[in-house]
């Protein structure tokens, strides 16, 4: 089911969104070479501490998941493209880094990921990061009112198209709300003019996932939970929790 916000239920979801994009903030700031994941989830779990604000990731388990998630925040690692555990692992120079944090506040949760490199650039991987900020960009853009979720879907795909990068094509966004997944979920694909339609007040979490080798194959590690590119290639992951409104889309997660 389809759950439609009131203007002062965005203006709540917006509070949850700022601690997401505080939260992000600062683990982007600690990321240094030698830093340990679990160190950036440490970081994370301050500024929701700070604000009041609990995790929707922590102990989540869905069907697919063998035991709960052990973080707050998603943090994956040059070929993984989402859902890492945030472990022992040492960040390296040139590391290509996704994270992925929510946060829920006064009953409303926001959603939001960020993609990075730690210590010095490979060319490659920084046009992999601005093809997936286009992409969100994209999507973003045709998250309209009156517009359908086609029209996002085809927006994202087609920038990934351009830039010759594959996806996974069981993964993409999802409604979000007062639960961190709800419908309608929000494929990285699709045709334009099709699918649900859109109104103001439907809230969407819009997350491009590219992979640079351009397959769209992938498979898990035995935790369960780490998704990798098939080929061994990078992957990024850029996300925003956004508000559909007749102004036009509004970012719930902007600091």
């Amino acid at each position: 089911m389809v759950e439609i916000k009131t203007d002062g239920e965005l203006d709540a979801m917006r509070e949850a969104g700022r601690v997401v994009a505080r939260a992000l903030a600062a683990t982007r700031k600690a990321a240094e070479v030698g830093v340990r994941l679990r160190e950036l989830d440490e970081v994370a779990r301050g500024v929701l501490d700070e604000a009041g604000a609990t995790s929707p990731f922590l102990g989540y388990r869905p069907s697919f998941a063998p035991s709960p998630f052990p973080g707050v925040i998603c943090a994956s690692v040059n070929d993984a493209v989402v859902h890492g555990i945030p472990g022992d692992y040492r960040l390296r120079d040139g590391d290509l880094v996704s994270v992925d944090c929510g946060a829920r506040l006064d009953g409303w949760t926001g959603d939001a990921a960020i993609s990075f490199i730690v210590g010095t650039p490979r060319p490659a991987d920084v046009a992999l990061v601005d093809a997936t900020r286009r992409a969100l960009d994209a999507g973003i853009a045709a998250a309209r009112a009156g517009h359908r979720m086609g029209d996002v879907s085809h927006a994202i795909g087609s920038v990934a198209a351009a830039a010759r990068c594959g996806m996974p094509a069981d993964f993409g966004g999802h409604g979000i709300g007062r639960t961190m997944h709800e419908d309608p979920h929000v494929p990285n694909r699709g045709r334009p003019g099709r699918g649900f339609p859109l109104r103001h007040g439907l809230v969407l979490a819009i997350e491009p996932m590219l992979m640079a080798g351009g397959s769209d194959d992938y498979r898990t590690d035995a935790d369960g939970w780490t998704l990798r590119t098939a080929d061994g290639s990078r992957a990024a992951h850029i996300e925003h929790t956004v508000a559909v409104t007749e102004d036009g889309p509004r970012i719930l997660t902007l600091p």
